[in-house]
């Protein structure tokens, strides 16, 4: 083959391997379309939301500003909360409080109104207004806006009772727990009581480290140990590594028949709830066990088991709940509001 046509082969090859190259670059959402080169405002979204999910926030964010520009008041309000989401992401590499805080403010404003029976939307005006009271309580210094806690507390109040969301739940009580008073105490360890009951991981955990540590409620080991075990359980895996934490610290510091004991509280809890532990959670939380070590040497068990039955006779009485409001009848297998208003 002469030296000219071996040149026009090669040409084509590398021009062949730049296309293919480039197109997998597009599919993989490498390369970010610059504004006004989506096909739709639609197309712009799904391409942003994409490259969120994935972490690529290089690409997610001039697709969801083109989406939130030229798309639908729907499109509009979902790109706006996208982006607010990546520029709060204090590991992102787009970190913008002042960003962040404008679009949560924006979202919360304009939907103030919104249906709480929208499925649709709700949920995410709840993450909304439950976000914009972060921002609240800390101020934003870069805007010029001072904490103010009586408006992060109403825009959790709007979350947590208008939207049912747990995580504003959960952020109230634990709000109303800093304030100190004897009504908001009450408060605060109801919200963490009832959502406990709900299988909230958070909220079992934060009961458990509060009913080990004494705080707010009477000092209680084998409650706050059956709370930590069941919150391992439920825990989602970015929830994981401090649950876990805190059940190392309390298993640490129990004894082998604290251990039993608790774990039967645990298992009529299960029952009652009519939340069972499955195989495979058990499996689960025993591997991630093993690097949660105690500082004697002994592993800490997650889902341990007692191996002889542990008499409970005096110690349990539950009964089924009849409703929504109604905690768990019993000296021990009510989650927390045993001793509300007793100690603080």
């Amino acid at each position: 083959m002469r030296v000219e046509e071996l040149k026009v082969l090669a040409t084509r090859i590398s021009r062949a391997l730049i296309a293919a190259t480039c197109l997998a670059w597009l599919s993989t959402g490498a390369v970010a379309a610059g504004p006004g080169k989506f096909d739709s405002a639609q197309a712009a979204f799904e391409q942003g939301l994409n490259a969120y999910k994935a972490g690529q926030y290089e690409i997610a964010v001039p697709a969801l500003e083109e989406a939130a520009r030229i798309g639908s008041e729907s499109n509009q309000f979902f790109a706006d909360f996208y982006l607010a989401r990546i520029y709060s992401d204090a590991s992102g590499g787009k970190a913008d409080r002042a960003k962040a805080y404008e679009l949560f403010r924006k979202l919360a404003d304009e939907n103030a109104d919104a249906d709480p029976d929208d499925g649709h939307r709700a949920p995410f005006v709840a993450k909304a207004l439950t976000a914009l009271a972060g921002y609240l309580r800390t101020g934003v210094p870069e805007l010029g806006v001072k904490p103010d806690i009586d408006r992060a507390v109403e825009c959790l109040q709007n979350a947590a009772t208008s939207f049912g969301d747990q995580e504003a739940q959960f952020e109230l009580a634990k709000t109303y727990l800093a304030r100190g008073g004897d009504d908001d105490v009450k408060l605060g360890k109801h919200f963490l009581s009832v959502l406990a009951r709900d299988g909230f991981a958070n909220a079992q955990a934060f009961l458990a480290d509060m009913y080990w540590r004494g705080r707010y409620v009477k000092k209680d080991d084998q409650r706050a140990l059956a709370l930590i075990t069941m919150a391992s359980e439920n825990a989602p895996v970015h929830d994981r590594a401090g649950i876990e934490a805190v059940h190392q610290n309390i298993y640490c510091g129990t004894s082998p028949t604290l251990r039993a004991q608790a774990d039967s509280l645990a298992q009529i809890w299960r029952q009652v709830l009519g939340r069972p532990t499955t195989t495979r959670a058990a499996a689960d939380a025993k591997q991630r066990a093993q690097s949660l070590i105690c500082s004697n040497g002994e592993v800490v068990d997650l889902n341990q088991r007692p191996r002889t039955p542990v008499d409970t006779t005096g110690t349990v009485a539950a009964r089924p709940m009849s409703g929504r409001g109604e905690m768990l009848q019993g000296s021990a297998a009510n989650f927390g509001m045993r001793d509300v208003g007793t100690t603080k």
